[in-house]
């Protein structure tokens, strides 16, 4: 069951698998049928090159109490992925940065990704933030080889889209 702001009846783009939009189904029909969909993650480092990480609400009604994206989300139907990154940094994590988040790179939809497509974005905030109890039980900042020993040693922790991310940013030297 959605937890607190995650309606049943919430709509979502349906794409094909070249992320065009063919339908708008309900959040709990696209997520019981496996139907491909669109998601924003956004990851917010420091000055000191630090990653916020997110723990997930028990609420949630996907992957709950797992650790995840600094802020992260469904698009919304008849919205765009940009637009996505900005809403869930507010709505999440209460940051409206100076500047747009940046579009690092795309994930295709696949099962591990819950058949989402997913660009990634890249934003730097200081903190502190402003975190929504109704999507986020926890935040910290983790450095990055703490986050490679974290994934290595205990990856269950994490939902399973993010160390996909992860490893696409490492291997590409972002971190």
């Amino acid at each position: 069951m959605p937890g607190p702001g995650q309606s049943p009846a919430e709509l979502f783009d349906v794409v094909n698998e070249r992320d065009e939009v063919v339908g708008r189904r309900r959040r709990d029909e696209v997520h019981r049928l496996d139907l491909r969909h669109r998601a924003a993650h956004v990851l917010v480092f420091n000055s000191r090159g630090e990653l916020f990480l997110q723990k997930r609400s028990a609420a949630k009604d996907r992957h709950p109490r797992t650790w995840d994206s600094s802020a992260s989300g469904h698009v919304d139907s008849g919205e765009d992925y940009d637009a996505c990154a900005r809403r869930e940094l507010r709505e999440e994590i209460g940051l409206t940065p100076a500047a747009p988040p940046v579009r690092l790179f795309k994930l295709e939809a696949c099962a591990q990704t819950g058949w989402e497509f997913v660009w990634v974005y890249l934003c730097q905030a200081e903190g502190p933030f402003r975190l929504d109890p109704a999507e986020i039980e926890e935040g910290a900042w983790f450095a990055p080889a703490a986050i490679d020993q974290w994934l290595a040693e205990r990856p269950d922790d994490f939902a399973p889209t993010f160390p996909l991310i992860w490893q696409r940013l490492r291997t590409a030297g972002r971190t």
